[in-house]
This record gives C-alpha cells, sequence and structure tokens, in this order.
C-alpha cells in the first residue's frame, strides 16, 4: 500500500492534491471528490444503492482531518462530512478519474440531473 507524502487543499481552485511515497500525484477535484464520498448516503450498503449527486458543481472543501494513520475526513461547504478517505480509496479515485468521472456525468445526464444547483 503507498502511504500519501503530502496532502494540500488548494481552495482557490478547490482541487486536493495527494502525493504519494511511491511517486504518483493526483489532482482531485472537489466535486469529484464529493460524488465519490464513501459516505454510505452516497455509495449505500451494496453497489446497487449507489446515488448519482446532482448540484455540486461548485462545492469546496472547508476542512481535511486526520483520521488516525489510515485515512482523511473531508468536510465540504454543502456541510457533508460523512466520507472517511483511506489512503487507498484516495489512490483508487486518482487512478479511476479518467473512468469514473465521465460515467457520473453520464449518470446525471440519464436521470435528467445537472452538475449545477438546482
Amino acid at each position: 500500500m503507498a502511504l500519501p507524502t503530502e496532502i494540500r487543499l488548494d481552495r482557490a481552485t478547490r482541487v486536493l492534491h495527494v502525493s504519494f511515497d511511491d511517486g504518483t500525484n493526483f489532482a482531485l477535484p472537489a466535486e469529484y471528490l464529493r460524488v465519490e464520498s464513501p459516505s454510505a448516503e452516497v455509495q449505500g450498503h451494496n453497489p446497487g444503492q449507489k446515488q448519482t449527486v446532482a448540484g455540486r458543481r461548485h462545492v469546496g472543501i472547508i476542512g481535511v482531518e486526520a483520521v488516525g494513520n489510515y485515512a482523511v475526513r473531508l468536510v465540504f461547504d454543502d456541510l457533508h462530512d460523512s466520507g472517511i478517505y483511506s489512503w487507498d480509496y484516495l489512490r483508487e479515485l486518482g487512478e479511476q478519474q479518467d473512468r469514473k468521472w465521465p460515467a457520473y456525468l453520464d449518470a446525471l445526464a440519464s436521470r435528467g440531473l445537472s452538475r449545477d444547483p438546482g
């Protein structure tokens, strides 16, 4: 398991930068992190329960809190804070961003939803 060497929030661009000890770096937009939150509210309790979260285009992160030595809790400005982002999950989000983001946009479109707030 690769461990993060730096987690840096750029509030102006709403991007969380994560660097791992194997040299891998990811720039993860707040909107992407919010709609892929590992919380039960978003993921459900099994794969068929995953929610498509709309209206988060302008969401920001207002807090990054350490959870032991294995994760961070992200606090979003829409007050969502129940997701615990393990190092493995942050890496997965970075590695699969090119697949997960278009799938999210497709899910929005198929449900007639928008990234923009209602």
